[in-house]
Formats: structure tokens, sequence, C-alpha cells
């Protein structure tokens, strides 16, 4: 559906909901609240048929009670805009551990129980329901993969409004609901999404509508929007650009009347904004609307509970009666307060809800919980990527050219925008950094997405561009995620240093994945794809605080059936795994390249060889003689450690040519773990051959050096293994400085061969000092010219 042609909206809805409707709406809301405390406290006697007993109770009572009310409150007038006008709308959950309250609506409309046919829509699936929920061997408490309708990982906040945004995109036809928690509206990364409004094309992108719920209480403080006075809360979400609808109070049904006209009020204006834009031709940036909705915390459960108010306080929030097995008291009031929903009324003697509360529901899959565009793999196509032969850089001898290889990418990129531009499923996200990182020749395909006011002076900004930047890596994530979730293809440009500001956003999308990948009604979803340039070795210029290789460590850590990390050495290695990357589904991919000059060792062919294989010899590059092991073996992974590697390895051929050296490059990390710990890591006799089994290896690496240790400690070989790498020593210098500065440089690789090869010590002692003298000149050097050594600027591959 992203690619249909945007559709006129459909006309607005003048009236309000009549009392009858009223009545059902009433109906479905508090049926999904019975159905969301029963899920926090019942284990059996799900409708109450039998009076209420402690061993009907759950041993563990895990949940939040507090946000559910306005959570169903959302998803029963969400099911009545939808019904009424057959809106294409998904839901983004932001408010925490709201899956009570989602999972309730789900099961109220049948797709829960069409995806889980073991949970049906009776009196024995609502049982199994409220079973599962927070209970060994089924459901987490938080919105989660295994929740119909969901694209939100639910259990860490700050993302919601970010993933609605990106599912917006290139969705013309999409309504996004964002609920926003007020105690999630304090968090940073929701902060810079409210400026996501100003990138949402009213022509080519669908409309996101917030809805900030304040219920006035976190875990235990108020929140700062709820206790704003009206006029300053007001004044601020005008000032991010909304046009807000306020619906407040505590008496349900003036509630439900409110509230329906508000969200009626809404779809209206979103229509009439799209209608301008689409046909009218109006390019100013729209007012959107949004909706505030204050009602108590913990609406309608208990109002007091051992003397102290309950019911619109921080108390509310989790278990509102925390100790009904031990205590008759709060069992009495937890059998009063689930029955005063009435649940006789709301569900038949099977257990099946009445058609009053399903009178609000739509159908097929314009339910929130059966919306293709939570399962976006439904959407999702192959990208077209242009053969790699007409990017290609030539290389007649290795070592001999220079090239920027984000620059060489950059054509590739442009070329897959270029053949998307019809579709629109593809989007290059970046925090204001797309032409330093060398990527600007995608603005030949796609301008930069830009809904504000232009100057004469800007540069590539479009209303309906593809390439989006905003100085936020959060938000840059958000749309990402959102965008990849909801069926559609993307890669993320990133200095090195600050991809670290999402480390906790990709350890939510990697669990995401991994779950999904468990349920086979999830379908495989485009990877999400990480370019880390402007990295630690080339970032002289800026200094110590953009110096940071360590978002690989982080990844590396998390579930390996979905993690990968690349380091191509040159240009041609760089397209091979960035087009592996681009056609990978369930993966994130996380590619670590250089953007500054830099030479070319590998064809494209043998380009594709070497980063099918992940690691692998280069013969041309070292000195061994076939008939026996190597004496000694220089590894590398990344661009600047496979220059000094050999660089290294053309000295060791100039003063020590009778030594055997293997050179072995390595641009899949996770080829040096075990094949038990990561489906890409080698077995021991793969392992053992390459790198050898006794014989010293030095391995000059891009970063952190303990990763190289920590991957490969089972190997046999560990204990020859010796690892230079980043040890946090930098500043701004030249380039061959920040090298030497953390013992990577060329001339100590050489001293580290002649110390760890058994007997080199004594025979090649000049060689040694011949190399720590270059250390001393090359200080001096730098101080007085401000450049490095002739002959490291100069160097090239002799070979």
């Amino acid at each position: 559906m992203s690619d249909a042609p945007p559709q006129p909206p459909p006309p607005p809805r003048a009236t309000g909901p009549g009392d009858e409707e009223i009545d059902a709406l009433d109906a479905h809301w508090r049926a999904a609240n019975y159905l969301a405390a029963g899920q926090i406290y019942l284990m059996d006697n799900p409708l109450l048929t039998r009076p209420l007993a402690p061993e009907h109770i759950k041993p563990r009572l895990l949940g939040h009670w507090g946000t559910s009310p306005g959570l169903n409150l959302v998803y029963t007038h969400l099911n009545r805009l939808v019904r009424a006008r057959g809106t294409r709308a998904l839901c983004v959950w932001g408010p925490g551990h709201g899956g009570p309250a989602v999972l309730a609506g789900s099961w109220l409309e049948g797709s829960y129980s069409e995806i889980y046919p073991d949970i049906g829509r009776d009196a024995e699936g609502m049982g199994r329901l409220f079973k599962q929920f927070s209970f060994p061997g089924g459901v987490p408490s938080h919105v989660a993969p295994e929740t119909p309708g969901s694209i939100h990982e639910g259990g860490e906040l700050g993302y919601s409004l970010g993933h609605a945004y990106g599912a917006a995109l290139d969705h013309p036809e999409l309504l996004v609901t964002c609920v926003i928690g007020d105690g999630e509206a304090e968090t940073g990364p929701l902060a810079g999404s409210w400026h996501a409004n100003k990138f949402l094309d009213p022509v080519h992108d669908g409309a996101v509508l917030p809805v900030l719920h304040l219920n006035g209480y976190k875990i235990a403080n108020p929140t700062v929007l709820a206790r704003l006075p009206h006029t300053e809360l007001d004044a601020l979400l005008r000032g991010y650009g909304h046009d807000p609808l306020y619906v407040e109070g505590d008496e349900p049904r003036a509630v439900h009347r409110a509230m329906a006209l508000a969200m009626d009020r809404a779809a209206d204006r979103v229509a009439e904004i799209q209608a301008a834009a689409r046909t009218g031709g109006d390019t100013g940036r729209p007012r959107w609307p949004m909706i505030v909705l204050r009602t108590p915390k913990g609406w309608t459960g208990p109002a007091e509970v051992d003397g102290v108010p309950v019911e619109g306080t921080w108390r509310a929030h989790q278990v509102p009666l925390p100790g009904v097995r031990e205590n008759p008291d709060h069992l009495r009031r937890l059998e009063a307060w689930l029955r005063s929903y009435r649940p006789a009324e709301l569900f038949d003697a099977d257990g099946r809800p009445t058609e009053q509360v399903l009178a609000c529901v739509p159908e097929g899959d314009l339910r929130l919980g059966a919306s293709p565009y939570a399962n976006g793999g439904l959407f999702l196509r192959d990208l077209p990527i242009p053969d790699l032969d007409g990017f290609a850089v030539p290389v007649d001898r290795p070592g001999r050219t220079l090239r920027e290889p984000t620059r060489v990418l950059g054509g590739l990129l442009e070329a897959v925008m270029a053949a998307t531009a019809d579709r629109r499923d593809f989007r290059l996200v970046g925090p204001d950094e797309t032409a330093s990182n060398r990527l600007d020749a995608v603005y030949e395909a796609s301008g930069k997405a830009w809904q504000a006011r232009t100057l004469p002076t800007d540069e590539h900004l479009s209303r309906d561009g593809r390439v989006m930047e905003v100085l936020s890596e959060h938000l840059c994530q958000g749309w990402l995620e959102g965008y990849l979730l909801t069926g559609r293809h993307g890669l993320f440009s990133c200095y090195e240093a600050f991809a670290h500001i999402v480390d906790s956003m990709v350890n939510q999308h990697i669990k995401w994945l991994r779950t999904s990948r468990r349920l086979a009604w999830r379908r495989p979803i485009a990877s999400l794809n990480y370019l880390l340039t402007s990295h630690v070795w080339r970032q002289d210029h800026n200094g110590f605080s953009h110096q940071d290789p360590g978002f690989v460590d982080h990844v590396l850590n998390k579930s390996p059936e979905v993690v990968r990390v690349y380091l191509p050495p040159d240009a041609n290695t760089l397209l091979s795994v960035a087009d592996h990357a681009l056609r990978s589904r369930d993966y994130v991919n996380v590619i670590v390249a250089g953007k500054q000059p830099s030479f070319d060792w590998l064809t494209l062919d043998q380009a594709r060889v070497h980063c099918a294989r992940g690691a692998g010899v280069w013969e041309w590059a070292g000195t061994e003689d076939g008939g026996r092991e190597p004496d000694v073996v220089l590894a590398c992974a990344g661009d600047v450690p496979t220059l000094e590697t050999l660089a290294a390895a053309q000295l060791l051929r100039r003063h020590l040519p009778e030594l055997a050296v293997r050179v072995v490059n390595v641009v899949d990390m996770a080829r040096l773990m075990p094949h038990s710990e990561h489906p890409h890591g080698m077995p021991d006799s793969e392992y053992d051959a390459l790198f050898t089994r006794g014989r010293p290896v030095v391995f000059a690496y891009h970063g952190y050096p303990w990763l190289i240790h920590r991957l490969a400690y089972r190997r046999a070989g560990h204990g020859d293994l010796h690892v230079r790498g980043y040890k946090e020593e930098g500043t701004t210098t030249t380039p061959f400085d920040m090298v030497v500065r953390n013992d990577l440089d060329r001339y100590r690789l050489v001293m580290d061969v002649i110390d760890r090869v058994p007997g080199l010590g004594v025979r090649a002692v000049a060689v040694r000092q011949e190399m720590a003298d270059s250390r001393t000149r090359h200080h001096a050097w730098i101080r007085e010219h401000g450049t490095d050594l002739p002959e490291v600027a100069d160097w090239s591959w002799e070979g």
C-alpha cells in the first residue's frame, strides 16, 4: 500500500456520538478495563462465576494498572474512528508497561485469537489470556513483539513519537496515533521528537496524531507536564507546531463524548491538511492536530486502600491491591472492583463479548491488532540495487591508488535512491552529516526532507525529500526503526563516536528482532543498517571528544542471531558489504568505514570473495613459504589498521626478508568467535588453519583491543595473540600521530613481531632500534612541521 497514489480524504464527520453510541463506547471501555485488571490478578474464575477466592489469584502480581484505563479509552475511540471512516490506522503505545490494555483491545476485536488460536474469544480463552500475562511461559507485561498490532517495544520510554513518524513516512494513506505518557514526555528522545512534524510531507506521507496522556504521575512522583498551568502547556505544544485539542475529566460518559468529538475534529483537520496539500497545492507547513487527554491515574480502580488514596495518585501505577492472596479485605475490594464493570453485561454466558461491546470495533485488517502496517514484512519488497560493477573502483595493483570509500558508496546509494523514487521505500537518515560523510551524491536523486521555512542560501531542501537530517541521533534512529518495522528500507549514517547516543535504542531493536524472529506470524523486515564513519583514527581534527570506537563492542554483546559487524578495509569491500547489508533481513548490521582517502587493496571480484569469506589470507602481502607454517601472523581489521599492518609487512620484507610473515585481514568480526557462539563464527579447525596454532599473532584492530581477546578467548592460540588498538589516547593531532599514540603504528607492529617471534630479538636488535628511532623522529617532526613524516604521508605499497 505504501506506493499507492495519495487518495482524497474522506468527508468530515460533522456530528458527535448520540447516547446509544456513548453506551456502546462505554461498554467496550469497561470490558477492556475488566480484561486489563483480570490479567494482572487472575489465573482462574475469569468471569467471576464463583466468589473470588485466594486460589484464583496469581502468586506473583505483576503489571501496570495506572496507565491502562487511559490506553483503553484511546483504543475504544480509535476503533470508533476507524469503523466510521474506514481509516487505515496504526497505534504506537508509548506509556511503558501498558500491555494489559493493548492485549485486552486485541482480544476483544478477535485479532489476538486469530494469531493465537489457543486463546479463543470465550471464557476458556479469557482464562488463558489472564493467566499468561506476566507469568512463566507467558507474555511480557509491556507491549512487545508478541502483541498484535504493535511496532513499539514498551519496555523503555522515549521512543514512541519517533517510531510513529517513521511509520507514517511514505505511507500517505496511514493515520498513526501515538499515545505519549506524561512520564515518557520527560525523556530527551521524546522531547526531540516533537520536531518531527517539521519533516512530515502531507502529500507523500501519512499523518501522526499524538495523544499526550496526562494522568499526573510516574512510579512515585508527579509528572512535569501534568503540573504545568494550562496556558504554559498550551503555549509549549503550540510552540512545537501543534494545534492541541483538550479532553479531561473523570466522569466516563462526559469523557467519552469529549474524546469522540476530539477524535473527529482531529481527523477532520488531518483530512483538510492533506486535501489542501494533495489537491490544492498548499505548500505551507501545516499545524497538525494533537489531543491532550487528562484522566486520573488508575481511573475506575480502587479509590483508596488501607486508608490511603490510590486512584488519581502514584500508588495506582502498578498493582493497587498488592496483598490479595493474604489479606481478606484486599480480596473483597478486588472482587468489588472487578464486578463494578458489570461483566455479565459485557460477556455472554460463554465469555464472548456482546454485540454492544463490539459495536465500535472495525472489521478485517482495519482492526488495530490486525493492521498489516504493524507486520511490515507484508509490504517489504526487494531493494532495486544495481550491479556493483558500475560503481567499483579499478585496482591494477594493491596499495597504489587512493579513494574515499564512503564517496564511492554514495554513488551506489544515489542509484538506489533514484530507483526507488516512484515506490518511495528507501530513506537515508543521519544527524546533519550526509555531506560530511561523503554521501552527498544522494542529493542528485532526492533532496533533504524539510517543511519549515527556507532561505535563498539553503541547499537541497525538499518537501518530498527522502534524506532525513536532524541533529538528534535519537530521532534519526526512531524514524528509521518505525520506517523499517512498517515494511521499508533504510540506512543510518553517523559519526562513529556518537552512535553511542542510541546504544539503548539499538539494544531495544535487537531484542525486538530476536523475539520477532521466533514468531511465525511476524514477517521478516529489512535490516537496520548503520554506516559509522568519521571514525576514531581520522578524527584527528576534532580531537579526543570525537574519538570512540566502542559501538561495535556494545552491539557484539547482543543476540548473535541478529547482530553483524563489518570493517571493510577499502572502497570495493565497502561496496560488497553494503550490498549484502541492504539486501539482508532481520539483522542489525554495523559497517565501520572511513571517509578520508585510503588505499584500494582489492578488485571488486576479490572483494566479493574476501567479504563472503569474512576473514582470509592476503597472500600477496605476506612472505610465507607455502611449504611450512609462517613465523608470525600479522592480522588486521579496519582500514587504518590494515594500512599500518601492510606498512609493517613491507618493513619486515625489507629488513628481515628471511622471516615468513602471513597477513590476515578480517572483515566480519563475528568470524573470530566460535561457531557455537555465533552463526558466522569459525570452527576451531578453520581458525587454527588461518591464525596457526602456537605461532605469535600480532593483531592490529580498529577499536578497543580487549574486544578481540573476548571474541577469541576460547581459541587454542589465544595465549599467542597480541592485540593493538585504541586505548583512549587521542587529541587534535596528525593522522599518523593518532596511531603512534595508541601503539598501533607500523613501527610498533614491527617491534612487536621482533619481541614475540622466538629467537628474533637477539638477531634483529638493530632493526628494532631503527623502528624505535623512527617513532622518535615522528614526534619531533610533527611538532616542527605540523604534518606527518614524508615516509608516512607519501607511503604506498611496493609489493
